[in-house]
């Protein structure tokens, strides 16, 4: 076969789905960007090119407040699911030597279920009269319900941080899978302890994993707008919720369509900086 006919026939193979992934993917991001750039007064948008929208967007006080109240929370949410699916992934990993498929089928369970009524069970659970401060009442460990842990941001971490901590689970234990076992023989041979052992060998090796369980939690936490509006309270209202108010009740699309461009550059960057960090510290992330 010419190589003329082997570039056309790859051509054929990736057409379909390079085509597919133009129209739903960077045709509305082109949009979104291109809305950004108009401005709209009720029912009429100006196509005139202006950076109107960005300038307000920067300008107001309480779009900083909450795009900055939106990255802490997902860093806080994306630090506490890795931590927490790590021992999980180790244990499947190393510790678990028969049906290890079983034990993946039951961390996918909460997938079963819709992300909207898990997030209404936390709000039950958490609730002033909800499941947790019964309990405590019932035990004697607390007199008073505690007012803390529902509407405001300790409940978006908590509600977050369950909802995605599948996604931080697999990557790492796939990671895990492919640490050649006799690298850890060879650290023990040569006089390396338990602790020592996973520190210079398991963890930097399972640092891929652990990027892309990062990542994977990271940038969706910035976006999501269900939580925080039914679990959040004004104090943890994050941007996505201003995005869609925009959008919505507003009937301002391209002031929204500028937070979501806004936000997407600066979680892009949040991300590549984890890439780096993550590199550095173990080796050549794949």
């Amino acid at each position: 076969m010419s190589r003329g006919a082997e570039a056309r026939q790859g051509l054929t193979l990736i057409g379909p789905p390079l085509f597919y992934a133009l129209i739903m993917l960077a045709a509305p991001l082109a949009m979104v960007v291109t809305f950004s750039f108009w401005t709209q007064d009720y029912l009429d948008i100006d196509t005139t090119l202006t950076l109107d929208n960005y300038r307000e967007a920067f300008s107001q006080p309480i779009y900083r407040v909450l795009l900055l109240r939106s990255i802490v929370i997902s860093l806080v949410v994306t630090v506490t699911t890795v931590i927490l699916a790590f021992p999980m992934a180790y244990f499947l990993s190393f510790k678990v030597k028969r049906r290890k498929t079983l034990w993946l089928f039951l961390i996918t369970i909460p997938f079963w279920t819709s992300y909207l009524l898990r997030v209404f069970l936390w709000k039950v659970i958490l609730g002033y009269n909800g499941v947790l401060n019964s309990a405590l009442q019932g035990v004697g460990i607390i007199d008073e319900p505690l007012t803390f842990i529902l509407y405001n941001a300790n409940a978006v971490v908590i509600t977050l941080a369950h909802a995605w901590a599948p996604f931080a689970i697999l990557p790492i234990f796939v990671a895990m899978e492919k640490i050649d076992r006799s690298l850890l023989e060879a650290a023990e041979d040569l006089g390396d302890g338990p602790v020592r052992r996973f520190f210079r060998v398991t963890l930097p090796l399972a640092m891929p994993g652990v990027m892309a369980a990062t990542i994977i939690v990271l940038i969706p936490t910035v976006g999501d707008f269900i939580t925080p509006k039914l679990v959040g309270g004004t104090d943890g209202l994050m941007i996505a919720n201003m995005i869609q108010v925009q959008i919505g009740r507003a009937n301002n699309a391209p002031l929204g369509a500028t937070l979501a461009i806004i936000s997407m550059v600066v979680v892009s960057l949040i991300a590549v900086g984890i890439y780096l960090a993550g590199r550095k510290f173990g080796g050549r992330v794949e």
